[in-house]
């Protein structure tokens, strides 16, 4: 059972702090086994204080992080000396030195501003809140910050956008470890979408839009009907009744993407599904996910997943 240690640091936000174990421990397999075990620990096993009107008593002290596969680092008001200097604190440089070479380190939130501080993050892409990632890119230059995103996978290490992004990547972690048929289990378990459209940027505050201009949504649905069939920025624009530019702004506004990124996206995770949940032939999977022929689809998806979608239905197909 893969093993999952939650570090929690003294302004912790609880929010945070519970979706590690809300969601991995809500992962079961075909028969209903648990797949992952989640403990939290903080830097000595005392109560933590929260950023809410209470403590939070754990069972364990960081000693858990040495025996931990992933390690994760929920945001806390703590993190506001980080944020300032970035410098990571003595005691919490000790904390994560006990954490194994090779564990997979997930940050939530302003976590990300520990394993920047830490050196886990330079020359790496990662994102954090909004609100943060200008912070974070001037204090480490070397980070590769995305503000748009909802989440970064840089393989063995992990960083989400703010609050209910951490679902989201817990999500993805699920679907990495285990397929798309576990993860949505999880999904419908918490009442949660098994996956959001576009990033963060969406949720950016801005001037509200003139109503009488629309948005995506509809088309949007009417392109995941469609995702076999061509569909040019033209067409998209026509079902919208927008001009192109106009439909790539909204897009942009909307969902944090442009329509080309965001239709391939859905096309990828149509293909993903389909070579977990059916035996066609790989050529028909790239027809019904609109990749049109079997080499687009194993060029698309060896870039954005790193393996052929044959080696994925190896891995996946049989976790149904």
């Amino acid at each position: 059972m893969h093993r999952v240690g939650v570090l929690a640091l003294d302004g912790v936000i609880p929010f945070e702090l519970g979706i590690p174990s809300r969601i991995f421990g809500a992962a079961q397999d075909s028969e209903g086994r648990p797949l992952y075990s989640v403990a939290t620990c903080s830097i000595d096993g005392r109560p933590v204080r929260t950023d809410a009107d209470f403590e939070l008593a754990v069972g364990h002290d960081v000693a858990l992080l040495a025996e931990a596969d992933t390690v994760v680092i929920p945001p806390s008001h703590r993190l506001n000396a980080i944020k300032e200097d970035g410098v990571l604190p003595e005691e919490l440089g000790r904390a994560l030195a006990v954490v194994r070479p090779g564990t997979r380190m997930v940050a939530i939130c302003s976590g990300a501003f520990v394993l920047a501080a830490a050196g886990l993050l330079d020359g790496r892409p990662a994102t954090t809140h909004w609100r943060e990632t200008e912070r974070l890119r001037r204090l480490f230059t070397t980070v590769r910050v995305d503000p748009d995103v909802l989440y970064v996978d840089d393989g063995d290490v992990l960083t989400s956008a703010g609050a209910a992004a951490g679902v989201d990547l817990c999500l993805h972690i699920v679907r990495r470890d285990h397929g798309s048929a576990v993860a949505d289990r999880v999904a419908r378990s918490c009442v949660v979408p098994p996956w959001r459209d576009g990033g963060q940027a969406q949720f950016v505050r801005r001037p509200v839009p003139d109503p009488a201009t629309g948005g995506t949504a509809a088309t949007r649905a009417w392109a995941l009907e469609r995702l076999g069939e061509p569909l040019p920025l033209s067409a998209l624009a026509a079902h919208a009744g927008m001009s192109v530019r106009t439909l790539t702004r909204k897009f942009r506004d909307e969902v944090g993407m442009s329509p080309g990124q965001w239709l391939a996206r859905q096309r990828l995770d149509r293909a993903r599904h389909l070579l977990e949940t059916t035996d066609w032939p790989v050529d028909v999977v790239a027809g019904r996910s609109g990749f049109g022929t079997g080499a687009s689809l194993r060029g698309h998806f060896h870039g954005a997943v790193g393996v052929s979608p044959q080696a994925y239905r190896k891995t996946f197909s049989g976790r149904r």
